[in-house]
């Protein structure tokens, strides 16, 4: 059964120990069954109890699955790109609505920012030993984070919004640990959890982010974490208000030893004010990705939050990368100092698009949501045909399968590339795709 590996140990950590030291040199692959408790305990002479103790603990870790008369096995290593792979590709002659990326002509034009970096690289070299994050950027992120309310807190600097989150997740949790995580919600977020051996816990939402009631249920069931949009969620654009926030800071200061992540996903593009939930919990994180506002291309994103979560991000991060480029820390800095976004003016754009979307869809009797950023949630009867009805319609828009767990079936469009002329067309493209359906909440 175990061909050439043989599984020893007293203890059942000893055991448990010895399973992973053949899960890692590949002697125990993937599917691979272990041998019922009540005969690897007569094998290694121990008491069953102490075999069914080792394989909880490998179970609680991730390491393995048990399929009840089946046994327990190897767990097979978690797919990283499942939801990445339900893209809808657009053929020539298709509207694509389903990239999720911003407006080009709303991002900032980068030649200026990147030549007074170059400058400043000039009189001062990026070398090794320096310190990671460069102190103007520093010093005008923090004054951004003050500004919105968000707790006192060291800054370290990540390449995106998901980097910041897994290296956030990885020093505090381990495998198995439950992770409570907005649905619908961010597909590559959905694809990360499971990835790094932890467990996706759905919590339902509405216009004003993750219900209250949800969030305690999950919280009272064990989940360790909890990650929270701020503004612009996607798919479905909720942001969290004041009152939702209070709420939620309530619910969390019964549960401080969970973990609390949030990525305001809507910077620079929402010009409603971040409520932030940070500070009622041990530990916590807050991330602020420059990608939207600024372009996707300059993976920068700024991370603040307790001193040990700081701490042991920016420890591990020396360990990998090292740091995120000064370069780009440099044009970021030089791109928020001469005010080369107008968030107002921004929001203002994807706004009027989104609501003249959602109100078109309105008059023809579906239901949409899209209270902020760049994205409309559509909840439909039937995913997969109505995908197909739109792009037979020439738009290729989003399947809602890459965003959801328990939630209903939805499609997601972006209108960052709509103009004024496409909103009448679009509407009644989806309304012939799906028809009306009954209004419920996002969960």
């Amino acid at each position: 059964m175990l061909g050439e590996y043989r599984i020893s140990g007293r203890r059942a950590s000893d055991i448990a120990a010895s399973v992973e030291r053949g899960v890692a040199s590949g002697d125990l692959d993937p599917g691979y069954v272990l041998p019922p408790m009540r005969e690897l305990a007569s094998l290694l002479g121990v008491n069953t109890n102490t075999v069914a103790a080792a394989y909880r603990s490998l179970r609680e870790r991730g390491v393995i699955e048990t399929a009840g008369r089946r046994g327990s096995r190897v767990r097979p290593r978690p797919a990283s790109t499942a939801r990445g792979s339900l893209r809808v590709e657009a053929p020539p002659g298709v509207r694509d609505l389903g990239d999720g990326n911003p407006d080009p002509a709303l991002l900032p034009v980068l030649g200026e920012a990147l030549a007074a970096a170059a400058e400043a690289y000039g009189r001062e070299l990026g070398l090794y030993g320096d310190a990671a994050v460069v102190p103007r950027f520093a010093e005008l992120a923090r004054a951004g984070l003050d500004a919105d309310g968000v707790p006192d807190g060291p800054v370290a600097v990540t390449s995106g919004a998901l980097d910041a989150i897994e290296r956030v997740l990885t020093a505090h949790l381990k495998p198995g640990d439950a992770v409570a995580v907005e649905d619908p919600g961010w597909g590559a977020l959905l694809d990360l959890v499971p990835a790094l051996g932890m467990r996706v816990v759905p919590v339902a939402l509405d216009e004003d982010g993750p219900l209250p009631g949800e969030v305690e249920r999950v919280l009272r069931a064990g989940a360790r974490a909890l990650v929270v949009t701020d503004r612009a969620q996607n798919p479905t654009g909720a942001t969290v208000g004041s009152r939702r926030a209070k709420e939620l800071r309530s619910v969390l200061a019964e549960h401080p030893g969970v973990l609390l992540i949030e990525d305001d996903h809507g910077h620079a593009i929402v010009d409603l004010p971040v409520h932030p939930l940070a500070g009622v919990t041990e530990r916590w994180a807050f991330v602020r990705s420059v990608s939207k506002a600024y372009g996707p291309d300059l993976r920068v994103a700024v991370l603040t939050g307790d001193g040990l979560t700081v701490d042991r991000v920016t420890g591990r991060q020396r360990l990998g990368p090292g740091w995120v480029s000064g370069l780009l820390q440099r044009t970021v800095a030089h791109l928020w100092e001469t005010g080369a976004v107008d968030t107002a003016a921004v929001s203002r754009s994807y706004g009027e698009r989104r609501d003249a979307l959602v109100r078109a869809l309105g008059e023809r009797g579906i239901e949409a949501y899209g209270r902020t950023g760049m994205n409309v949630w559509v909840p439909v009867g039937d995913e997969t045909g109505a995908v197909a009805r739109m792009l037979h319609s020439g738009w290729a828009v989003a399947p809602g399968a890459r965003f959801r767990m328990t939630s209903r079936q939805g499609l997601r469009l972006t209108v960052s590339s709509l103009s004024t002329a496409d909103i009448e067309p679009l509407a009644d493209a989806v309304a012939a795709a799906a028809p009306p359906a009954r209004p419920v909440s996002h969960g």
